[in-house]
């Protein structure tokens, strides 16, 4: 099993079920007001959807200042989408992140990342995967707790769960 792979499925799943269950509320949850890391839930979701693009651009060989000059706007931009628009934008993500996995020989290639915020280390393509569905799985529990705040149940997303769905396309 290639496990950067399984993971990003089970990104995109968790990303997508929680969005299923953001749906099944009032469209106004996802731009209520809470008081957490994000002020919303919609501008948590588009702070994810910014990163991973992010990510992904950074992976597939642009410069991490370009990819984030290139990637920050998104945030502000999906901002006020619905659970529909973010769960069109996330399924289409998926799929370029399946593409890119498709294409890598080496998901243990070295590259160099020049952070401007941290500075410059060498970082293995496997690393930066994993990072990216950690920091889904970090804000997916920010969402569920603004969530709770707002007086609603979140949803099972851990990975334990995505074992037991149906299978998954693999990559």
């Amino acid at each position: 099993m290639n496990h950067p792979v399984q993971m990003s499925n089970y990104n995109a799943w968790a990303t997508q079920t929680l969005l299923e269950r953001i749906k099944e509320l009032p469209s106004s949850v996802m731009q209520q007001e809470v008081n957490t890391s994000f002020s919303t839930i919609g501008e948590a979701f588009a702070h994810v959807y910014a990163i991973e693009k992010c990510w992904l651009q950074i992976m597939s060989g642009t410069s991490m200042s370009k990819a984030i000059e290139a990637c920050l706007p998104l945030q502000q931009e999906t901002l006020r989408y619905s659970a529909e628009e973010f769960m069109v934008v996330f399924s289409e993500l998926a799929e370029q992140y399946k593409a890119w996995f498709r294409s890598q020989d080496d998901l243990e290639q070295t590259i160099v990342l020049e952070n401007p915020y941290v500075g410059t280390r060498s970082t293995r393509l496997s690393e930066i995967a994993f990072h990216v569905v950690n920091h889904g799985t970090y804000h997916r529990g920010n969402i569920s707790t603004m969530l709770r705040q707002l007086g609603h149940a979140s949803t099972m997303n851990d990975y334990s769960f995505f074992w037991y769905q149906e299978p998954v396309k693999s990559i």
